[in-house]
């Protein structure tokens, strides 16, 4: 299954998520990360993100006579590239942008039912901005913001860091204008 269909599913791509960072869980750390997500679900998602190649097994071991898996995101395989991303239909896009809402909107939820979750002294920000781009304006502004968070994605996990998602949205909001409008 290609990467696009694979991570076009809420859960899926909230696990995607819980092992961003060069970081290996288990699927019971993935429940503890996820606890509004039944376990069974969580359990079904991990193994077909496995078996589609984005997670890989690290290491396995016993556990009450069970065995337990750890596993690591293949980072490389977690992506659509530029070629299919503009081969996807309207449908598809619509469908892929519904997904990446739910699946903001339950990460935003999880976060708020934390005792601890703080939206002021977290910073959380939630804003629009309407500007007025041509073609290479906007392709100049994606290309910095790149710029920006490509730097820090590299950042491991540390005792002064907090995971943050970010989620750069733009399209067009209405047909082009003439400056009469």
């Amino acid at each position: 299954m290609d990467p696009l269909r694979l991570l076009v599913h809420p859960v899926r791509l909230r696990i995607v998520h819980a092992m961003a960072g060069s970081r290996t869980r288990t699927t019971t750390e993935l429940c503890e990360r996820l606890p509004d997500v039944s376990k069974a679900t969580v359990y079904r998602h991990v193994g077909v993100l496995a078996d589609g190649g984005i997670l890989e097994v690290e290491g396995e071991h016993r556990v009450h006579g069970a065995v337990e898996r750890r596993y690591r995101l293949r980072r490389d395989r977690a992506v659509v590239d530029a070629a299919t991303a503009a081969s996807v239909s309207k449908e598809d896009h619509r469908q892929v942008f519904a997904t990446a809402m739910a699946t903001l909107i339950a990460e935003f939820n999880a976060y708020l039912d934390r005792e601890d979750a703080d939206p002021a002294a977290d910073l959380v920000g939630y804003r629009q901005h309407a500007v007025w781009l041509s073609r290479a304006e906007l392709e100049g502004m994606i290309g910095e913001l790149r710029e920006v968070i490509v730097r820090r994605l590299g950042n491991e996990p540390a005792p002064d860091r907090t995971r943050y998602l970010l989620s750069p949205i733009q399209f067009p909001a209405a047909e082009p204008s003439t400056v009469d409008d």
